[in-house]
């Protein structure tokens, strides 16, 4: 007699005795690329990256999206133009719709430019 006919199996109630998990971890919803990594990987292929490169290239994206992100402290990206401009010492022209406050036209100078201009 094998050890295993020894065990038997009692159901007092069948229902889960947990909670559902809330680690979506290989599931197939949470493994989809977002639209980013999408066109990421459309750009691999266009530039004939081989497959098994496009994964730690991937990586590599996120990793200095994550820190592009956090170097810019919540601005957007026109405030982070402004702002590394300011730190820089650039000239900055800009000008907005009134009625919108939207961004219309950017110029940003060097300042050895702008000394060049003026004399």
């Amino acid at each position: 007699m094998a050890a295993s006919e020894n065990l038997q199996l009692f159901v007092y109630d069948g229902r889960h005795n947990h909670k559902i998990g809330v680690y979506s971890h290989g599931h197939a919803q949470a493994a989809r690329l977002t639209e980013e990594q999408l066109i990421h990987t459309e750009q691999f292929r266009k530039s004939h990256m081989p497959p098994r490169n496009m994964l730690s290239a991937q990586k590599i994206y996120d990793v200095l999206a994550k820190m592009k992100k956090n170097r810019m402290q919540g601005r957007n990206m026109v405030e982070e133009v402004l702002c590394l401009s300011a730190q820089r010492d650039y000239t900055v022209f800009y000008r907005n719709y009134e009625d919108n406050n939207v961004l219309s036209d950017i110029v940003v100078a060097y300042p050895t430019s702008i000394e060049m201009i003026i004399t």
